[in-house]
Formats: C-alpha cells, sequence, structure tokens
C-alpha cells in the first residue's frame, strides 16, 4: 500500500507510467481547456496538465484535467489504483476488495501539522484581496451558467456539537470575486450537516480544498455512513493518517498538501442562481435555479497552485470513476456483513452510474436454499435502505463466471441468462432514495429525491440441477489445458502478435 501524499506526488506518479501530457501551448481556460479534457476522455489519453493560461501568464497556476478518469497506460484503472494505493496494475476487483475491506478496519484519524509545515499555507488572501477570479478556473461546457472551481475538490464540514465532520464533493460556480454559488442537496450528507447548522440559526463553516491528495475525491463520493468521517476511513486504509492543517478563518481542519483552500460559511437564506451545469448522466439537463451561497473569509494557496478539474459528461469521467468504484467497495461491504454469498460489486462505468452489477457465488442456490428471488429481495434490503440506493436504480444479478468488469462478459450474461417477463427477469421495488439528476425522472421523483428500483435477475442456479447449469464455452472452458496451453505457447509461431 503506497500513499500518495499530494496531488503533485500523484502527477509524478502518473509521469512515471507516462500518463500525463504537459501542455505549454497557451490555452484559454473560455472553453477551450474543457474541450482539451472531454477529448482527453473520450481518447482515453494521458491526464493534460495546463502550464500556460490565457490571461495568466507569468503566475505559475496550472491546471489538471481528468485526474480520476481512465488511464493512457496498459491498465485503463491506473490511475484510480494509485489513488488508492495500489499498483499501477491493479485489477477493478481488486480496487474494491482493498477498498471494501479497509471499512472494517478501524478508523485512523488526520494527523495535525504546524502551520509552517503545510504548503498550503504559502500564500494567504484575506479581507479586501480575497480575489476568486485571480486563478485560472475554466469555463468547463459551452452551456454552463459559469466558471466552475469545484469539480474535483473537496467539501469539509462539521456539525454543531463537532461530533461528525463530513468530506464529501459537490459542484460550486464562482458567483463573484468572494462568493460561490453551491449545489447542496438537503439528503446529501452536507445538506444534512447544513440543517443542523441551520436549526441553530447560524451560518454554516465550510472549507474547500481543490487539488487534494488523490485519495481523498475518492472517498468523498463514497457512500459511507452518516457520522462516519471519510479522512478516518482513507487513514485505515493507509494505515496512517492524512496530514491536516487548521484553517485561517473557521474552526476545521484542512489537508496540509492541497494547492488551494477556500474558507468560509454557507448563508443561512441567502441564494443566487447557479448552473445549468453538464453532469454526470451525460445530459445538459440542468436549469439554472436558486443555489445557496459560499461567503469567502479567505484563500489559503501553494506557489504555482494546480487545480483539479473534472469536466462531468458522458461516460468514462471522474463521476463515473470515483462513485462508481467506491460505491461498489461499500456495497460490497455491507452485502457481506449481511452474511449473502456475493463475490464482487462493479459499475460499469460506461452505464454512467446508472447500472450495478454483483456477482454471486455459483454455489448460492447450493448452499443458502434460497431461490433467485428471495436472494434478490435480501439484497434489495440491504441496498436500498440507505445512501447506496442513491446510485443504483438498475441492478444486474449473476454468477460469478462472468468477469464483471468487462462490459463484454456482462452484456453478454444479461442478454442470455434475463428471462424478458416480470415474473422472473425484472423484480420491481418501491420509490427509495435515488440521485436527483437522472434524465428519466419526473418532475416530483426529482424534488423527492426517490423513484423505483428494479434489479435483473440473471442467475441460473436455481434453474437447474447442481451440476447441470450452462458452462460458458469460453477458451478456459472449451478446450482441454494441454490445448489451451499449445495454442498459447505457440501464438506468435502462428503469426499473431505476442
Amino acid at each position: 500500500m503506497t500513499h500518495i501524499r499530494s496531488l503533485r506526488e500523484f502527477i509524478d506518479a502518473l509521469d512515471a507510467i507516462g500518463d500525463v501530457q504537459r501542455i505549454d501551448k497557451e490555452v484559454d481556460w473560455s472553453l477551450e481547456v474543457g474541450a482539451v479534457i472531454r477529448r482527453c476522455y473520450d481518447l482515453v489519453a494521458p491526464a493534460p496538465l495546463f502550464t500556460n493560461l490565457a490571461g495568466y501568464a507569468g503566475t505559475g497556476f496550472r491546471l489538471l484535467g481528468a485526474p480520476g478518469a481512465l488511464s493512457s497506460s496498459a491498465n485503463p484503472l491506473a490511475r484510480i489504483a494509485l489513488a488508492v494505493g495500489l499498483d499501477a496494475d491493479a485489477s477493478g476487483q481488486e480496487i474494491v476488495e482493498s477498498l471494501a475491506a479497509a471499512r472494517s478496519k478501524p478508523g485512523i484519524p488526520p494527523v495535525e501539522v504546524a502551520r509552517e509545515d503545510a504548503p498550503c499555507k504559502q500564500n494567504v488572501m484575506l479581507g479586501e484581496d480575497i480575489d476568486l477570479f485571480a486563478f485560472p478556473t475554466p469555463l468547463i461546457h459551452a452551456g454552463d451558467g459559469g466558471r466552475y472551481i469545484q469539480t474535483y475538490g473537496m467539501n469539509i464540514a462539521r456539525t454543531p456539537d463537532g461530533s461528525w465532520t463530513n468530506w464529501s464533493i459537490n459542484r460550486m460556480m464562482i458567483h463573484d470575486r468572494s462568493t460561490l454559488a453551491c449545489l447542496i442537496p438537503p439528503v446529501q450528507h452536507l445538506g444534512i450537516i447544513r440543517s443542523r447548522w441551520a436549526e441553530l440559526g447560524e451560518p454554516m463553516p465550510i472549507a474547500l480544498a481543490i487539488g487534494v491528495e488523490p485519495g481523498l475525491p475518492f472517498v468523498g463520493g463514497m457512500p459511507i455512513p452518516e457520522g462516519a468521517d471519510e479522512s478516518h476511513y482513507l487513514g485505515a486504509l493507509f494505515g496512517e493518517g492524512i496530514e491536516v492543517v487548521r484553517a485561517e478563518t473557521v474552526d476545521l481542519m484542512v489537508p496540509a498538501s492541497a494547492e488551494m483552500v477556500i474558507e468560509g460559511h454557507i448563508a443561512l437564506a441567502e441564494t443566487v442562481m447557479e448552473g445549468p451545469f453538464n453532469e454526470f448522466p451525460g445530459y445538459n439537463a440542468t436549469e439554472a435555479s436558486p443555489k445557496a451561497v459560499f461567503h469567502v473569509s479567505a484563500i489559503t494557496y501553494r506557489d504555482a497552485a494546480i487545480q483539479a478539474v473534472c469536466a462531468a459528461g458522458p461516460p468514462v469521467e471522474e463521476d463515473h470513476t470515483i462513485i462508481g468504484t467506491t460505491s461498489a467497495a461499500e456495497i460490497l461491504h455491507l452485502l457481506r456483513e449481511a452474511g449473502l454469498p456475493i463475490s464482487s460489486c462493479w459499475y460499469n462505468f460506461e452505464a454512467a452510474v446508472h447500472w450495478l452489477t454483483i456477482a454471486v457465488r455459483q454455489d448460492w442456490h447450493e448452499t443458502t436454499g434460497l431461490g433467485s428471488h428471495e436472494l434478490a429481495e435480501r439484497i434489495a434490503a440491504v441496498i436500498f435502505a440507505g445512501k447506496p440506493s442513491v446510485n443504483a436504480p438498475k441492478i444486474l444479478l449473476l454468477e460469478d463466471d462472468v468477469d464483471i468488469t468487462d462490459l463484454k462478459q456482462v452484456v453478454w450474461a444479461f442478454a442470455t441468462r434475463s428471462h424478458p417477463d416480470v415474473e422472473r427477469g425484472e423484480i420491481h421495488f418501491p420509490p427509495a432514495l435515488s440521485m436527483q439528476l437522472a434524465v428519466y425522472l419526473s418532475e416530483e421523483e426529482s424534488h423527492t429525491f426517490r423513484a423505483g428500483k428494479v434489479i435483473y435477475n440473471c442467475l441460473l442456479a436455481d434453474l437447474y440441477p447442481a451440476g447441470r447449469q450452462p458452462v460458458k464455452g469460453s477458451f478456459e472452458n472449451g478446450w482441454p489445458k494441454e490445448v489451451q496451453e499449445r495454442v498459447l505457447a505457440n501464438w506468435s509461431a502462428y503469426g499473431f502478435e505476442d
């Protein structure tokens, strides 16, 4: 387990595997940056590091695009693997297993460092000097309502009694020199904490850390339970606490190695217009609407600060890799805690976090005595009871003879094993906690954060006697071992590239 402690260390790690493209040519922060990032997603290209932003010559400020997207290296999941402490060649199931295993470990709290040892304190803006436009925050998409400074940072907030600190990602748009417009859904943890401050009639202290160590955005998108501290979980994952330092103007701890920290308060009732913004379902479907106001009281930042930027949209981008990977790990942890025979869970990124695939042990029917509908009901009782339900509107349930991280195998299994009827193939469930951005939702479902769920039953074990289930006619299953070995050994001799 390797703990990468800063965005700059992460860039060096990506550079070592050929997964960073330094762009020294002048690039316009208005739309051009966003278009380059989107093109990198589409081509699975190296992460673009913009060093020369129009209008910001001489500042040293930089932008890193696509920091958690698929990698151009031999392993498409390399950026994810490195971010969570694994080798660059770790598989999807290894990543999920590591994240799930850490959920059973005691949390390790952050370690406070002295102000002089915190890189994020190299420069400080206070009072009239505060200027959010001093930084090359991009206008990402042509339809966006403004420049979004928060697409991949950490919102840090704490309950009034100090019992719970939450680290999360919610988009924030620059409104003027010293205020941000913030999307804070009331059902999300940040919204829950804000409601507790509102009950006291007080604005909520908040810090926004931008350009943080690479593991933080991943745990910030993980649906761990209310009351749990994401930074403690990250400590458990790495076996050591992350380094934090006291903020300047609010009573919060912030990541010491962050490139930039924006401090202030969320106003009690004041709003400004925010949006539209191209979002992770892949559509520019949102409209401008009144949102919460973040009044900035301080900005601290490193010399030559680097902002990490996600250009949200169709798959595959950071919303899909972060939410998909960490939600799969949390769901795997919960299902195993419930004693269910689950091998793995995975969100196929191409489905934009609308489609969760669960692999069940092939002996599930024999060992549990359950039918597939009963097993589906038990799985639903775990997933649809809390926050993991948000990004699980459609679930595919199948045996683990399929590599669920391989979309081709998942599509094949779904098409050939799920009966096209509601008696067996589709199991529908009543409305439960749901994301609000899915374009198929009604206005009421979007506003209430509740929508129906479905499990597609692709299980076969309860349809066939033990030992007589259909066997996948793959290379591994269809030929004797000695023939497989001969073919592999002679592959280049046949004239194919090895």
